[in-house]
């Protein structure tokens, strides 16, 4: 049976086969002037969508967060449970491959109350925080000083090295290769001659301490063994049959950046309590904090792979978010649907160049639009350790401008070191930038909270605070909440455009200065221009 139907602007095309209900089409018409944004935030730099753009969110989160979720500078919003596939061809918004049904919502006017009307009905804010440090000071993470030498005696040489250059304390992570294999919760001896004094030390110092972790677990290792035998892992499907998950017990080896690994099967609540166990016995034999929770990616999951329940490669990212909810600190890199939750989210790995430095901004603020309002925009200077490969020397302006850039996000995180890598002149600018958060930090805890209750973006667009006002294509200054307008200087030199709305404006400078207008500022190297909106 094949039924079309017509609501007001949109055609939907519906197949119902066998009593299921599979939405083949459905065709928006786009209103003059209207903008949509959503679905994967590594794609924000993209958006406001344009014509010929198209994205099938079903196994493909870009390796960032994600939700089934468009809104619309009129009001409009739309939400699935379900990935689904969307298309932009010239005034049609085309979803197809829906997997679930869709719901069409234009009980708004404007791209905030698109926001506020999905997030209220869909993934409203659950009232609980992450651990406060997280925005309160700076974070460390020890990848790209020490990338897959992760060990001991450097890691005690970094913290120490933040503390004598100047810098608080705050969060340090520990990154990959930790361990003797993935799946082995337990320090490698070779690297760690006492990894609880370690820690002790750290904390001593100020710290609060993360351990990097994923869902991985490298084959043909004691753990993948114990892991098999209680059917705990991902399986692969027989091509002979669609079987039942006892039957079907050779585990899915899987190809990711470390290799290629078994995974944890997270549908099976067998599988939660063994991750969750090594997580606990990490944080009582090592004093540990808290955990950062890489991969976990849609992407990984393959989407004929059997589990002790029927999931989705995005429920399986999912429910890899879940296991976040037992720690106030925690970090994420990939996520689906886990908008209003207390998980910390953080943009996917930016290259040390300035066009990946530009993405922050709209990545960022687009997080806050899918209702991931704990984000912190990768590492200062980028995080992408590749892209370091080969350089003697780094980009000093751009590790400065990177600096600025996250100072008033609502985290900021440091790995490579300032002080290894800048003069003393652009190590003075990092630290003015982070002298500039401490000054703001009060008023972002004030944002953090509200976030929690209400779920309100910290960190926010022009067309979000200031909708159909002509401010939906500009990327290179955000504001914080609604009394801060933040311009870091994103492009090599020192020439900006900054976009003033309506209202009385006051810069960090002392001027004063009456919106709506366009100023051409000359931006110092040492210098974060911010406007505080007077009235």
């Amino acid at each position: 049976m094949i039924k079309a139907f017509k609501i007001g602007l949109f055609l939907t095309t519906m197949f119902c086969i066998a009593g299921v209900k599979l939405y083949a089409q459905t065709s928006i018409t786009i209103k003059d002037g209207e903008k949509w944004y959503g679905g994967a935030v590594n794609e924000a730099h993209l958006m406001p969508f344009k014509d010929g753009y198209s994205l099938d969110m079903y196994a493909d989160t870009r390796g960032n967060q994600a939700a089934p979720l468009l809104v619309s500078t009129k009001g409009r919003f739309i939400w699935s449970e379900e990935p689904f596939k969307f298309t932009v061809d010239k005034n049609q918004l085309l979803i197809s491959n829906a997997k679930g049904a869709l719901t069409i919502d234009s009980a708004g006017k404007n791209l905030q109350e698109a926001f506020k009307n999905a997030a209220k009905r869909f993934f409203p804010s659950k009232n609980k925080l992450p651990d406060t440090l997280l925005f309160s000071k700076p974070q460390y993470n020890t990848w790209i000083e020490l990338v897959y030498n992760q060990n001991q005696k450097d890691i005690l040489a970094y913290a120490h090295a933040i503390i004598d250059n100047g810098f608080p304390p705050g969060v340090i992570m520990i990154d990959d290769n930790w361990a003797d294999y993935y799946g082995r919760f337990d320090f490698r001896s070779d690297r760690f001659t006492n990894a609880t004094a370690m820690v002790d030390t750290l904390h001593s110092l100020g710290f609060k301490v993360m351990l990097w972790v994923s869902p991985f677990v490298s084959p043909d290792t004691e753990v993948f063994r114990e892991l098999q035998s209680k059917n705990l892992l991902l399986s692969e499907k027989e091509t002979d049959a669609i079987k039942a998950k006892e039957s079907a017990t050779k585990p899915a080896i899987l190809a990711w950046w470390n290799g290629y690994s078994a995974v944890l099967d997270f549908t099976n609540p067998n599988a939660r309590a063994w991750f969750k166990g090594r997580l606990d016995h990490m944080v009582s034999t090592y004093h540990l904090d808290g955990f950062k929770f890489d991969a976990g990616d849609a992407d990984f999951y393959p989407p004929n792979a059997v589990s002790f329940k029927p999931a989705s490669p995005n429920e399986h990212s999912r429910l890899w978010g879940e296991l976040g909810l037992y720690y106030p600190l925690n970090e994420y890199r990939a996520m689906w649907k886990m908008g209003g939750e207390p998980l910390v989210q953080r943009l996917r790995d930016k290259k040390h160049n300035w066009e990946d430095l530009q993405k922050l901004i709209p990545h960022l603020t687009t997080a806050g639009l899918l209702g991931y309002q704990f984000t912190c925009p990768d590492m200062i200077g980028g995080g992408e350790y590749g892209s370091f490969i080969g350089k003697d020397k780094l980009d000093e302006q751009l590790v400065v401008r990177s600096a600025q850039c996250s100072a008033l996000m609502p985290m900021m995180q440091f790995s490579v070191a300032p002080w290894r890598v800048l003069s003393k002149q652009n190590l003075a600018a990092v630290k003015k930038a982070v002298d500039t958060r401490a000054k703001y930090t009060p008023y972002i805890m004030q944002l953090v909270k509200i976030a929690a209750k209400t779920g309100e973006p910290i960190a926010r667009s022009m067309e979000y605070e200031f909708p159909n006002q002509g401010y939906a294509n500009v990327t290179g200054q955000f504001m914080l909440g609604s009394k801060y307008l933040v311009a870091p200087m994103i492009a090599n030199g020192t020439k900006k455009t900054i976009f003033l709305p309506k209202g009385k404006w006051k810069s960090d400078l002392g001027k004063t200065v009456k919106g709506p207008v366009k100023i051409e500022m000359d931006i110092a190297a040492d210098r974060l221009p911010v406007f505080e909106l007077i009235k």
